[in-house]
């Protein structure tokens, strides 16, 4: 059942990020083989590397990782090999973000955006709908996995590669 849960939420993710990526087309330079945001080491919650070995099953048993450096998935073109089924942080990346942090007066909101984004209108006069903001998909993909299996260590996207 979580897979199916994770694969909704990450419908609902894509179905925002998309709207965010229309309204700034102007800004966004990712495409298809910019790796910039792909980084290696990432590890992700059990219940999305279920989803993504329940859907690419094959490829984990017979393929081997991408190079060290970057994301194990990279193809050798700079594309994803599991790209329905990325990982929620993939589907954001490169989007204008926003969170909050504590400091001595209290929360205080910050954002940031990939320096290949940058240009454009200056992130702070943004307004928050124009932004993702992290913290509740992050939420709900933890509670996701708390349901699932709670003491579950996060898992290394590297290490789901069978060979």
């Amino acid at each position: 059942m979580s897979a199916d849960e994770v694969a909704v939420l990450h419908a609902e993710v894509e179905r925002e990020a998309r709207r965010l990526h229309v309204l700034h087309a102007e800004r966004l330079a990712c495409a298809r083989g910019c790796t910039s945001c792909c980084q290696d080491e990432l590890t992700v919650f059990p219940v999305e590397a279920d989803l993504i070995r329940s859907r690419y099953d094959e490829l984990l048993a017979t393929a081997a990782p991408h190079a060290a450096g970057a994301c194990a998935f990279l193809d050798d073109a700079g594309a994803c090999r599991v790209y329905d089924a990325r990982p929620y942080v993939c589907r954001t990346q490169g989007l204008p973000l926003r969170w909050f942090d504590e400091d001595e007066a209290g929360p205080v909101e910050l954002r940031d955006i990939c320096p290949l984004n940058d240009a454009g209108a200056p992130l702070e006069s943004l307004p928050e709908d124009e932004c993702w903001t992290l913290g509740p998909a992050e939420e709900r993909l933890a509670t996701l996995q708390v349901h699932a299996d709670a003491d579950a260590p996060r898992v290394s996207l590297r290490s789901l590669f069978r060979r």
